[in-house]
């Protein structure tokens, strides 16, 4: 009897580990092709609720509603569904946020699949929309521009912007927002650090680690979002279909011209055929100690 149980017991260990050597993989179809991601486990309020939504089937005929090239794509807006062309989209959910769970371990590379939210001032807490998320697709970063403190510099340019003198220097930040040149504005913007700096008194580079200045150099991406909104995934294939997307033409509230719809599937696959169909390795686990 007492074999009985231990074998019986055995049998409960073997299934219970192979159930963890188990994940989910996202796919994500469009007219320009498919992206497959993976999400976190240590985001598990995240993982939890978009694969949910997959499986009910909420994302599908969803638009990509919002595009910025150089930045990111954004959808999951249930509004988008039927929108007509010239409707605003981008304040749809089901109804829910969900606690933020940011995590300094996953950052804001190419191909990050992240939780939009509303701004710092209605949503202090940082809590995530129920339903929209946005890719990165952003820029290749110097070291100088992944180890600025987007807080600590906002505080300086606002104090900098305080004299009257500098005024030339905001109009011409102004002039390329309009222009929507994302990239000219953040060249420009680096270029007055050091007198930023030096008139403020404020020091406004932050320690990062020689992980995030390899992605940001060599991948690329979108540092000053950290820490500001909750990376959950990652695109593991497809970021070529970012690109694309990212670069269709789009109106001023930056809505693509074109209905770009999404579908959304999730499947249970084994961790080592990820790994063997797209490279994807996961983190290695710390022994236990006996």
């Amino acid at each position: 009897m007492n074999k009985s149980i231990s074998i019986i017991a055995l049998i409960c260990i073997v299934i219970s580990s192979c159930a963890q050597e188990k994940d989910y993989v996202v796919t994500i179809k469009t007219k320009y092709g498919d992206m497959v991601a993976i999400l976190y486990d240590e985001t598990p309020k995240h993982k939890q609720n978009f694969i949910k939504l997959a499986q009910q089937h909420y994302f599908d005929s969803l638009l990509f509603h919002r595009i910025i090239e150089g930045f990111m794509i954004q959808g999951g807006d249930p509004e988008s569904k039927k929108a007509g062309s010239q409707q605003m989209l981008g304040r749809g959910g089901p109804g829910y946020t969900i606690d933020a769970e940011i995590n300094p371990k996953y950052f804001h590379e190419k191909g990050s699949l992240s939780a939009a939210r509303l701004g710092n001032e209605q949503n202090p807490a940082k809590a995530s929309s129920g339903s929209q998320f946005y890719i990165v697709q952003g820029s290749k970063s110097s070291e100088d521009e992944i180890k600025i403190d987007p807080e600590k510099y906002n505080q300086a340019m606002q104090q900098f912007f305080q004299n009257p003198a500098n005024q030339p220097a905001y109009d011409s930040i102004a002039k390329f927002y309009q222009s929507g040149d994302m990239k000219g504005a953040q060249a420009f913007i680096m270029k007055l650090k050091p007198r930023v700096e030096k008139q403020t008194g404020i020091k406004t580079e932050k320690e990062v680690s020689p992980e995030k200045l390899k992605a940001y150099s060599t991948v690329g991406g979108t540092p000053q979002l950290d820490g500001e909104y909750t990376v959950f995934g990652k695109v593991i294939k497809g970021l070529e279909v970012i690109d694309t997307i990212a670069t269709r033409q789009k109106d001023q509230f930056d809505r693509p011209v074109e209905d770009i719809r999404m579908t959304v599937t999730v499947e249970e696959v084994s961790k080592k055929k990820i790994t063997k169909l797209y490279g994807y390795q996961y983190p290695l686990k710390p022994k236990t100690k006996k």
